[in-house]
Parts: C-alpha cells; sequence; structure tokens
C-alpha cells in the first residue's frame, strides 16, 4: 500500500516561480495547490487543509502574514515556510508569531524550502556572529517594519518615515519588495 501523498500549498504570485516550485516538489511526490492571492487560499481551504505552506511575504501589493495567520488557525500542526525578497526582523518575528515555522530568503529552492520543513524546533546551537548592521541595513530594516505596519501603504509608510513618498519609491526600486 502506498503511502499517502504529502499535500502542500504554495500562495505565490509570481507565476513563473510558483509554476518552477509546484514541479519541483511534485517531482519529491507533494500533491501541490497554488494559490495566488487570500481569496484564492481561502477557495482551496474549503477543499481541504494541506499539511504544508509556502507563503511567500508579498503577494501582489498585500502582505502574506493573514495567510500565514489563516494557515495556522485552519491547522496549527501544518508546517508553514514563509519565503521573501526583502527579509527583515521585523517581518521574521510576525511571521513566526502567526504560527510560520520558518522564514527563508528568496532565492530559496527545493532542498532548502524542504529543509525547513523538517526543522520543528528552534537550535540552540546556531552561532551568533560578530558582524554588526550597516546603517543601510538598519535603515531597509525600518523601512520594512514601517512598510508592514501600514499595511504596505506606501503614502503612510513615507509620511511615518517623515520622507517624500518619491524618495521611499526610489529607495524600494533599488531594492524590490519581492
Amino acid at each position: 500500500m502506498e503511502p499517502e501523498p504529502r499535500r502542500l500549498v504554495i500562495v505565490e504570485d509570481d507565476e513563473a516561480f510558483a509554476r518552477t516550485l509546484s514541479r519541483s516538489f511534485e517531482r519529491r511526490g507533494y500533491t501541490v495547490r497554488v494559490a495566488r492571492s487570500a481569496a484564492e487560499l481561502d477557495g482551496l481551504l474549503a477543499e481541504g487543509a494541506p499539511d504544508y505552506a509556502v507563503v511567500d511575504l508579498k503577494l501582489d501589493g498585500d502582505s502574506g502574514l493573514p495567510c500565514v495567520a489563516t494557515l495556522h488557525e485552519r491547522d496549527p500542526a501544518m508546517r508553514i515556510v514563509v519565503l521573501t525578497g526583502y527579509a527583515s526582523i521585523a517581518t521574521a518575528v510576525e511571521a513566526i508569531k502567526l504560527g510560520a515555522s520558518h522564514y527563508l530568503p528568496k532565492p530559496s529552492n527545493t532542498d532548502d524550502i524542504e529543509a525547513a520543513f523538517g526543522k520543528a524546533a528552534g537550535d540552540a546551537e546556531v552561532p551568533i556572529g560578530d558582524r554588526q548592521s550597516s546603517i543601510k541595513t538598519w535603515e531597509w530594516e525600518r523601512i520594512n517594519q514601517t512598510l508592514a505596519d501600514t499595511g504596505f501603504n506606501i503614502s503612510e509608510t513615507a509620511r511615518r518615515l517623515g520622507m517624500h513618498r518619491r524618495t521611499l519609491a526610489r529607495k524600494l526600486d533599488k531594492r524590490p519588495l519581492r
């Protein structure tokens, strides 16, 4: 008798990346469904809960964090990995608080994600680095924290940071939110 396939949902608005990730996981024996938004995720969850989830932090201008909360509420044992192209301490903390089991920066491949699914507990032996954050890193983390606080509203973020909206837009263009 064959073991039941592992069910995975990928919440990702980048169609090419979602397709690539989906095919890769299917080759590893997962049954994969893809949602491109929180609304699509709700429809998929009506059909049944997955065992695993991969959620992009930024979904077409919206935050993926509500998707993490929805998935965790549906099944607290679900292994949820959040992927982001603009990792920050603030969003990592919020993702974990909402139920994510791991948080990975893009680009991450299937091996990285599958390894993250297997890490159920933290590692107290992780070495602490000597490298201090640069001013640019602090600025980037502050911008990302404020973006998350404002629901990714660029105008409100610029106002809270005391900078012109176009200045913020230029900074974000240099390091895209994907």
